[in-house]
């Protein structure tokens, strides 16, 4: 098979909550107002998620904890260490924030995943962005472009695999080898004639890699 990477989506693909309606349902209720109008396109996604996450006001150990409620598919764990016992490379790749991603894969115990995002830190209650316009994968409405970061690794590796659930991850399906498509994505890549494959569960995704053989 050669040297090959799994590379998913976290939001709504490996947890089954979006932590900004996480934020939104407990402390910012505005928040429902503000998503409509980032949907009718009033608010880019980055300026969106800044407002959000900037609305907790809540002490670092009761937002870690928040964290940590947020459901994630139960599949999710074990299929990593199976992807990586099988020699392949796992990345997560969001357009939310490192800051979360790192604080779930530290509660379920799970290694060497690096994470492709951007970079959030708690100050004054809050979780803030730190956005880099001159980093490489920089994209003004998302922050991250996934399309870069999957392109990139294109390059090191002779197959990369996507998994993900919406919008955002519409762009990067179109440049991986095999894209996984959850939710509305699935009808996202329909529309745009991009190939897919429609599953539900990480569980789904692991049954057809082992029909494939890719998996040991």
């Amino acid at each position: 098979m050669g040297n090959w990477a799994f590379v998913s989506d976290f939001d709504g693909t490996i947890s089954k909550k979006d932590f900004y309606w996480l934020v939104i349902e407990t402390y910012f209720p505005e928040g429902q107002e503000l998503y409509k109008k980032w949907k009718a396109g009033e608010y880019q996604d980055i300026d969106f998620l800044q407002k959000v996450f900037k609305s907790i006001d809540q002490n670092e150990d009761q937002i870690i904890k928040d964290i940590r409620s947020l459901p994630i598919d139960e599949h999710v764990p074990s299929f990593i260490k199976t992807v990586q016992q099988s020699g392949g490379d796992f990345y997560i790749l969001s357009a939310g924030t490192d800051y979360y991603i790192e604080h779930i894969l530290l509660h379920y115990g799970i290694d060497n995943v690096p994470v492709f995002s951007n970079k959030g830190y708690y100050e004054n209650q809050n979780v803030h962005l730190s956005i880099d316009e001159n980093h490489k994968h920089y994209s003004r409405r998302y922050g991250i472009d996934k399309s870069k970061v999957i392109e990139e690794m294109k390059e090191k590796y002779d197959f990369v695999y996507f998994a993900g659930d919406s919008e955002p991850d519409s762009h990067p399906a179109k440049v991986a080898d095999l894209t996984f498509a959850k939710d509305a994505l699935q009808d996202i890549l329909k529309e745009n004639g991009v190939p897919f494959i429609g599953v539900n569960s990480f569980k789904e995704i692991e049954k057809i890699f082992r029909n494939k053989g890719i998996l040991s």
